[in-house]
């Protein structure tokens, strides 16, 4: 049986105003998901899945993750239950990649206005694993991008975006960087040359 439950970062924000994202430090354009309601989101499912002692994933889904393979999906059809975290607007603060999700992965080399439709992908593609779903386990066996069919792909090479961080400073002790916070615009524009990532 699969089951999908979505869950509102709003339930898990302390404001008033029931805040989800801040601008970014060291300026730029667009808005982050904060790492408070996401961590605290997180928290209360974790809390939920270990009553029910249920091997667990947690995902982000990001442009400059891992792009998924078969081969993760069937890694990942090995897990009782995922918490997916869906990105919207410039992404979520780096501290919840680092911290919280046990991976960060991507769809594809291009960009969408959310993590919503990746988390479709993964349970539409995770689920056809799932005993009983097809109505053949055999139509598994002779598909696209099984070991024995599976070619590696030539990816032409991309930087990808630099981590971001937003409001508060600090959380649970994981700092923003010192750079960002300085106010040089040089060097913040270096540091986030160096950081972003090259495929």
């Amino acid at each position: 049986m699969i089951k999908i439950a979505v869950h509102n970062l709003r339930d898990y924000t302390t404001d008033k105003h029931k805040t989800v994202d801040n601008k970014p430090y060291g300026g730029g354009v667009g808005m982050l998901l904060k790492v408070e309601p996401i961590y605290r989101a997180v928290q209360f499912l974790k809390v939920k899945s270990q009553k029910s002692k249920v091997k667990q994933r947690i995902i982000l889904f990001s442009a400059k993750g891992k792009t998924m393979t078969q081969a993760d999906v069937r890694r990942l059809a090995k897990y009782d239950q995922f918490i997916m975290i869906c990105g919207r607007y410039e992404g979520v603060d780096e501290r919840v990649t680092k911290n919280i999700a046990d991976e960060e992965l991507s769809v594809g080399n291009y960009v969408l206005t959310g993590g919503e439709i990746p988390a479709m992908i993964v349970v539409d593609a995770v689920s056809r694993l799932v005993p009983g779903v097809l109505g053949r386990a055999e139509s598994l066996e002779e598909e696209s991008f099984t070991p024995a069919n599976s070619k590696q792909l030539a990816v032409n090479n991309i930087y990808l975006e630099y981590p971001q961080y937003t409001r508060p400073e600090e959380f649970m002790g994981w700092k923003v960087p010192k750079v960002l916070l300085s106010g040089d615009h040089k060097k913040i524009g270096e540091w986030r040359k160096k950081k972003s990532k090259l495929t």
